[in-house]
C-alpha cells in the first residue's frame, strides 16, 4: 500500500519545498467526497503505479485508506519527472470515466507479408462502475492481414461499461515494414 501525507500548505513555496524533498504532489478526489491534498514520495509511487496488476490501487493518506485510480498527471517538459498527479476515488456503483490499457494476443497473419503491428490507441476511455471495468482489454489480431485495422466497434461489447470513444475510431492496425 502507498503510503502518503496530508499537505497543509498548498501555496508555491510549500509545493516547492516538497518537491525538493523528493514529494509528488497529489489530489485526491471523488464524488460525494472532500478533496485531498496529497504528497507521496515520487520513488515509491512510480514503484507502486509500474507493479499493479489492477486499474486501481490502494493509497492510504492521512489515516485513510482509499482505492484510487490515476486520472492525469502532469511531468516535467524537460527532465520528464513527475509533478503532479489527481487521482480519483474508485467507489462501487459510481459510474465514472476510466481509461483502460490496450493490449494484442496472436501472431497476425499480415507478420509473414513483412507487415507489423501498429497500436493507434494504448488506452480507450470508457464509462462504467469501478466492479465492471476490466483491468485491461485484449485484441485478438491472429487472422488480421496487411492493411486491416481494428476498430472500437469491432471490440467485443463489455457489460455494463460504454467505450466513450467514437465508433469509427483505429484502435490498431497491421501496417507494411518499411
Amino acid at each position: 500500500m502507498l503510503e502518503g501525507i496530508v499537505r497543509e500548505s498548498i501555496g508555491k513555496s510549500g509545493t516547492n519545498a516538497l518537491r525538493n524533498d523528493g514529494y509528488l504532489i497529489a489530489n485526491i478526489y471523488g464524488k460525494g467526497l472532500e478533496n485531498i491534498s496529497a504528497a507521496f514520495k515520487s520513488n515509491e509511487y512510480i514503484r507502486t503505479v509500474r507493479k499493479k496488476d489492477a486499474i486501481a490501487f490502494d493509497v492510504n493518506v492521512g489515516g485513510k485508506e482509499l482505492k484510487v485510480v490515476v486520472q492525469s498527471y502532469e511531468s516535467h517538459p524537460v527532465t520528464g519527472n513527475l509533478l503532479h498527479v489527481d487521482l480519483m476515488v474508485a467507489q462501487p456503483g459510481v459510474v465514472a470515466k476510466y481509461s483502460i490499457p490496450v493490449s494484442s494476443v496472436g501472431d497476425a497473419v499480415g507478420y509473414k507479408n513483412k507487415g507489423m503491428l501498429y497500436l493507434a490507441k494504448e488506452r480507450l476511455k470508457v464509462k462504467g462502475a469501478i466492479e465492471n471495468i476490466p483491468n485491461s482489454i485484449v485484441i485478438d489480431i491472429t487472422d488480421m492481414e496487411v492493411g486491416d485495422t481494428k476498430l472500437i466497434r469491432d471490440m467485443t461489447a463489455i457489460p455494463n461499461v460504454k467505450f466513450t470513444d467514437a465508433d469509427r475510431v483505429g484502435v490498431l492496425s497491421i501496417i507494411k515494414a518499411k
